[in-house]
């Protein structure tokens, strides 16, 4: 049951379009994965684990038949893909996200734009990933480290701290703002039973407060998308046209359209940008998707600044001896090319006995609400060292000197999986094995975490809390 007052204000913006935007809530929503660009690529659709068609507006976004459930899959939990509503996956590739660049996802949690983010940047850069809630930016942090990222920073802190820190420092944000959801009422009945019009007005006035402190931490010549999940004009053509009333030095990109989408309404808010009609709505009765609204704008200025110093400074990498354990784990372990990559060019972090690596150049954290300071690399115990599940789900195969691969059918997957030890020798789970010590262990090739040989078994060093 829609809420009433939602769909009279729909049926009035709509007119003869009523009727099929009402319809469309009759289907049922559409599932869709992206696949995670750090750890596959196009090939992993031409070996047909699942029946996949293409998300037109979103680079390596699929649907998928929802009966083939991708989210109990061992390529879910190797964070192969990410599942993800498809209209959740256009905002991004509006950011235009490079290599080497700073980058902001503002309202982070759970993680699908901020992965996707992470996609383009190629681990090169820096990625701060902000959530307000404790509980939902432990999820975005849980979801960073499935997919393998190494340079991003997850922050539980508000968007007023985060300005008064990072001024004029980033060269692309993302705000995809908290809003009043009416988008996934056909996806999500707990939005409709949260909606009201007193709702929607609380909203838009946050969105106005986290878009301000947006602007402050946008360089000049930056790049900023605003995205929602909401059908209501006045937390989409109504945030942007406030937003550009006070803050003069930004302007609307017109940006191509996909297939499906339309332009922002001036005519359904009462003083709109003399512009709006650059933004973009995702509508359900025109594409395979929920609802959605974005607009891209640029902070003019001089396109080629850097970027304002920190204001705090920069980390300061730990001296070697405080990570020789590390190193001795890195020799047995890792390929001289891979353990180069992770500490050449890098800040090396310590907190308590837990060692992170983090990207050069990184603004200093003291003060911020840190959960994840960049790729946890592992623990350092009595005179040795403890890799991380993270540091598992980022390596591949070229980056060790030992691992176990199994084919998805094997048994042993599902015993692995399940926290149990494998076996080595004829007829076991592990035919035969090489050396002792850490092993990464594969499925089709991609990691899903770490074993240790000791004699003829293989000790599980899967998480506890993410077995099944």
């Amino acid at each position: 049951m829609l809420p009433e007052l939602f769909l009279e204000r729909m049926k009035g913006l709509l007119k003869e379009e009523y009727g099929l935007f009402l319809e469309s809530f009759e289907g049922e929503p559409y599932k869709a994965l992206r696949l995670n660009l750090l750890k596959c690529r196009e090939d992993f659709i031409k070996k047909g684990y699942f029946t996949l068609k293409p998300v037109p507006w979103a680079p390596c976004g699929y649907y998928y038949e929802e009966q083939e459930k991708p989210g109990k899959h061992p390529f879910h939990e190797a964070g192969v893909y990410y599942i993800q509503e498809p209209s959740a996956m256009a905002p991004v590739p509006f950011l235009e996200v490079h290599p080497g660049e700073r980058v902001l996802d503002l309202c982070a949690a759970p993680g699908g734009k901020s992965t996707q983010i992470a996609g383009y940047m190629e681990g090169e850069g820096i990625l701060f990933c902000n959530e307000i809630h404790p509980k939902r930016a432990q999820i975005l942090s849980e979801n960073i480290e499935r997919c393998g990222i190494r340079n991003a920073i997850v922050t539980n802190e508000t968007p007023e701290k985060l300005s008064k820190v990072f001024t004029g420092y980033f060269d692309k944000i993302l705000v995809d703002a908290p809003c009043s959801g009416e988008g996934m009422f056909r996806k999500n009945e707990e939005a409709i039973t949260e909606w009201s019009e007193e709702n929607v007005r609380l909203c838009a006035a946050r969105q106005d407060e986290v878009l301000g402190y947006a602007a402050k931490m946008l360089r000049p010549g930056g790049r900023l998308v605003y995205s929602t999940c909401t059908f209501a004009p006045a937390e989409n053509e109504g945030s942007i046209s406030r937003f550009l009333k006070t803050h003069p030095d930004f302007s609307l990109v017109r940006v191509a359209a996909p297939e499906g989408f339309v332009c922002g309404r001036a005519d359904w808010i009462t003083e709109p940008a003399g512009d709006i009609d650059k933004t973009l709505r995702i509508m359900p009765h025109k594409v395979k998707g929920e609802g959605h609204f974005l607009a891209v704008l640029i902070r003019n200025g001089d396109t080629l600044s850097e970027g304002a110093f920190p204001q705090g400074g920069l980390e300061r990498s730990i001296a070697q001896k405080e990570y020789k354990e590390f190193l001795e784990f890195a020799k047995e372990t890792l390929t001289e090319t891979k353990t180069e990559e992770l500490l050449a060019d890098r800040t090396l972090l310590r907190f308590g006995d837990n060692l992170y690596t983090a990207p050069k150049q990184l603004p200093a954290l003291k003060g911020l609400k840190v959960l994840r300071p960049g790729l946890h690399l592992g623990t350092m115990k009595k005179n040795r060292f403890e890799p991380s599940h993270a540091l598992a789900l980022h390596l591949k195969k070229e980056d060790v000197n030992s691992s176990l691969g199994f084919a998805l059918s094997d048994a042993a997957v599902g015993k692995f999986l399940t926290g149990q030890t494998l076996t080595i020798g004829e007829g076991c789970d592990v035919p035969s094995a090489d050396g002792k010590g850490y092993t990464l262990i594969l499925v089709d090739g991609y990691s899903i975490g770490w074993g240790k040989i000791a004699g003829n078994i293989v000790k599980n060093h899967y998480p506890k809390g993410l077995r099944k």
